[in-house]
């Protein structure tokens, strides 16, 4: 570098620096909108999205003038829903679908923490039942619901079981493994003590489960939902499901959207609800003490 190039760097220098301080600052800026934009509940996040796609959807059906049999309008939607509970339809459907989800996913829940408490308690029963239920478990569940329709009819009955089967496996998988989560060092010492094999199940592998059982209940509650539709495509005389089988025969293509939002609906509220009784039941958690400190 000679010395008639010194002034010229020099010049440059103070240049260049500036565009490094301006680029920190945006990237600092923008840090912080994200961090903003992180902070905001999450109901508000999820209600804004889908009012920006509701919008847009909207705005497509009619800019493009789609016909209502293909795709309807979110407006139209919203007037089925009015219009199916203003005739009382909807309400009817929607409560034999919902006695089905809550029968069916209650024995779910009774028949497998019995099974598992049984398999994580004896060696002899999880040899003998874990096989079977592996094998159960490959049955496409779909393809017993006909088996269902003739064994128990087109009432409820058949709907539930079929329901309570596919909701069976999440909780039956998750709870043994909760069971079988507490170490034996745990076991032995609690033993030690003079502890029945009663008081070790409630006073230390059940605690342990609690966190696996909430888990799956979650899965399970979701599953119940799809069973019992799935159940009422089959065969069916009443429900959410047989009301979009009947929607889809007369083209009624806006009741079968709205008979989605009701189920999408009855799901969001079932998984919050299990969310909120396994807070409830595992406060003493550190996730969920990290998440009810306020900042």
């Amino acid at each position: 570098m000679s010395i008639h190039d010194l002034p010229t760097d020099l010049e440059q220098a103070p240049a260049e620096d500036e565009r490094g301080k301006l680029t920190v600052r945006r990237e600092a800026s923008a840090t912080r909108r994200r961090k903003r934009l992180s902070d905001l509940p999450g109901w508000l996040l999820a209600g804004s999205t889908v009012v920006l796609l509701l919008a847009v959807w909207e705005a497509i059906v009619s800019a493009l003038d789609i016909s209502e049999i293909l795709l309807p309008a979110p407006t139209r939607i919203v007037q089925g829903l009015i219009d199916g509970f203003g005739s009382g339809s909807f309400g009817h459907h929607t409560l034999v679908t919902l006695q089905e989800i809550i029968y069916g996913f209650g024995i779910a829940v009774v028949v497998g923490m019995l099974i598992a408490i049984v398999i994580s308690s004896s060696r002899l029963a999880e040899k003998t039942l874990l096989p079977i239920i592996v094998v159960l478990q490959t049955v496409p569940k779909v393809a017993l619901a006909p088996l269902f329709l003739v064994w128990f009819g087109f009432g409820m009955e058949s709907k539930i079981l079929a329901t309570a089967l596919i909701a069976f496996f999440p909780i039956l998988v998750n709870s043994t493994l909760g069971f079988n989560s507490a170490s034996n060092d745990q076991i032995n010492m609690m033993k030690s003590f003079g502890a029945t094999r009663r008081q070790v199940l409630t006073r230390l592998r059940l605690p342990s489960a609690v966190p696996s059982i909430v888990a799956g209940l979650d899965v399970a509650v979701v599953l119940s939902v799809i069973g019992a539709v799935v159940a009422e495509f089959v065969g069916s005389q009443a429900g959410l499901g047989y009301l979009i089988l009947s929607s889809n025969t007369s083209l009624d293509v806006a009741t079968m959207f709205a008979v989605l939002v009701i189920l999408s609906a009855i799901g969001l509220v079932l998984h919050y609800a299990v969310v909120l009784i396994g807070r409830r039941l595992t406060f003493w958690s550190e996730e969920n003490r990290a998440r009810n400190v306020t900042p």
